[in-house]
């Protein structure tokens, strides 16, 4: 594997710095408590560890609004602080991915409050200024992911600006060449910190439609949607320009050696993988939310798998999510029978997985109570809020599980004395320990880091198989996705005989398997080829 990039055969596991760890005793996670747990990062198996931001921001939308691109919150700690964090994360083998969010700033950005002073000011051109439309309101039909217009009017100069987001995240104008020589400066800044690369926010979202068209009306848009959805994003993203934008990114990180660049990108399969670009010149990985969208069944989940293994470009290297920060956790999503499952799907299909931090406990949704509410989406949608899946990390029994002294910042789970860290991790039948397991034996079998992926015939509608292979290597899923027993046949007459390498079930210790198995329910398991 010597000859294969690290992030190609490594897993990522996404920290949500405001709910990982509190070091100063105010109920907020920070810089110093991420370095407190990188030991528990390294113990876990992981390979790589992706931070959401941590810039000084208003924290309108929680650091997703930088003030300052480089630079760190003092809610988080300082410059020195991140330094020792990734001087210590090298330390223990660990790389660290950034969160890049170049899309937009926070309206506190100096940037901003230049553009906006005047219309010849020399930043006017930085944002995406229009005139109001004939009748004085906005510009065009584009409407905010978080709902509402997209655009704000500003009094003093009587035009509108853009915003995708909330209205204290201005857009930045990708058109304009000083915009990117900035931003390239920014991308610099962290590079010679040694950042191992960058996930881009929202990076289909950076270039829009010259002529700023109306979007189209969304034929399938319901109840209960988001108002999002009401038109189709045709000219507010997904533009064919974003291309060059990513290639320039691409010739920023080339200088520095094997550096990652993943894409934030919420769309289907056949878009999705245009982000490779031509000749693989675009991200290194365009972030697959698919499995978090997708039906959770096993028909659904194979032809999932099917259908974007055969999308992927040649020489496009896969890769899958189960949950972030943005999205309802997956053990709430699939309930705690089917979250061993998801951790064994995860973890051994081909490509790079990347964890969401808590998800290896089984951290289930959180009830928030409107007073405790913090999530700007939540308010101006109910019923669209993220506080649910950023609650803080839970690491024992103690005071508020571990992970501050003082109240934290969102409520935890209600089952948080079991629910931890120190309960788990010695425990063999609990999901972290088959985390561990499945990290350890994708260390341990190439087959299972950067092997090739066969997808098996269906014997029954409820088990999803398939088979990685490297050189004389080879290993067999069986996922069981129903709660009744499955029984799987495994065993041509001209094949060798399979051992139980692992089980999701702790009743099944190993052993051989015969020409059939009986997977029980909720049961994955990953057999090996015996010689």
């Amino acid at each position: 594997m010597a000859d294969t990039v690290w992030w190609k055969r490594g897993t990522v596991y996404q920290v949500y710095p405001r709910s990982f760890q509190d070091s100063d005793g105010d109920g907020i996670g920070d810089l110093r408590g991420i370095t407190r747990r990188l030991d528990y990062l390294a113990w876990l198996g992981v390979d790589a560890v992706w931070i959401s931001p941590f810039y000084p921001s208003p924290m309108a939308d929680f650091g997703y609004d930088v003030a300052d691109y480089c630079g760190v919150d003092p809610l988080f700690g300082t410059l020195a602080d991140f330094e020792a964090l990734i001087a210590e994360a090298h330390f223990r083998r660990l790389k660290v991915i950034l969160d890049f969010v170049p899309n937009h700033t926070s309206i506190a950005h100096p940037w901003f409050a230049e553009s906006r002073a005047s219309r010849t000011n020399p930043k006017r051109d930085w944002y995406i200024w229009r005139d109001p439309a004939p009748d004085g309101g906005p510009p065009n039909n584009w409407i905010s992911n978080f709902g509402g217009p997209a655009w704000t009017r500003d009094e003093a100069t009587g035009q509108y600006y853009y915003h995708a987001f909330l209205r204290e995240q201005p857009d930045l104008n990708w058109r304009n060449p000083d915009v990117r020589a900035a931003m390239h400066d920014a991308l610099r800044f962290w590079l010679d910190r040694d950042v191992d690369g960058f996930r881009v926010d929202v990076i289909w979202h950076l270039m829009k439609d010259e002529g700023f068209r109306d979007n189209p009306e969304n034929p399938g848009f319901g109840p209960g949607q988001a108002e999002i959805n009401r038109f189709a994003q045709v000219y507010s993203a997904d533009r064919p320009e974003v291309f060059d934008v990513i290639a320039e990114m691409r010739a920023v990180l080339a200088p520095y050696g094997e550096r990652v660049l993943i894409g934030e990108i919420y769309l289907p399969v056949e878009r999705l993988v245009a982000y490779y670009g031509a000749d693989l010149a675009g991200v290194d990985l365009p972030f697959n939310f698919q499995l978090i969208q997708t039906p959770w069944n096993a028909r659904s989940v194979a032809d999932l798998v099917v259908s974007y293994e055969e999308a992927l470009p040649p020489g496009g290297w896969p890769n899958w999510v189960l949950g972030n920060h943005d999205q309802p956790r997956i053990a709430a999503r699939v309930g705690p029978d089917q979250a061993a499952i998801a951790a064994m799907l995860l973890l051994t299909l081909r490509g790079t997985p990347t964890l969401y931090y808590g998800d290896e406990l089984g951290l289930a949704q959180v009830s928030i109570p409107p007073e405790r509410v913090q999530d700007p989406w939540e308010h101006n949608e109910p019923g669209h809020g993220r506080d649910p899946e950023r609650t803080p990390m839970q690491w024992d029994d103690s005071l508020n599980a571990g992970f501050s002294t003082a109240e934290p910042w969102l409520p935890q789970t209600t089952d948080a004395a079991i629910r931890n860290v120190e309960y788990q991790r010695d425990d063999a039948r609990s999901l972290l320990t088959l985390y561990r397991r499945l990290l350890r034996l994708r260390r341990d079998h190439t087959a299972l880091a950067t092997g090739t992926f066969r997808s098996l015939p269906a014997t029954t509608d409820f088990v999803f198989a398939y088979e990685r292979q490297d050189g004389a290597t080879k290993l067999r899923i069986l996922l069981n996705f129903s709660a009744l027993q499955q029984v799987i046949v495994i065993t041509d007459p001209e094949e060798n005989r399979w051992s139980v390498l692992l089980s999701t079930h702790a009743a099944r210790t190993g052993g051989g398997a015969d020409a059939t198995i009986i997977l029980e329910g909720n049961e994955g398991v990953i057999l090996i080829q015996a010689a």
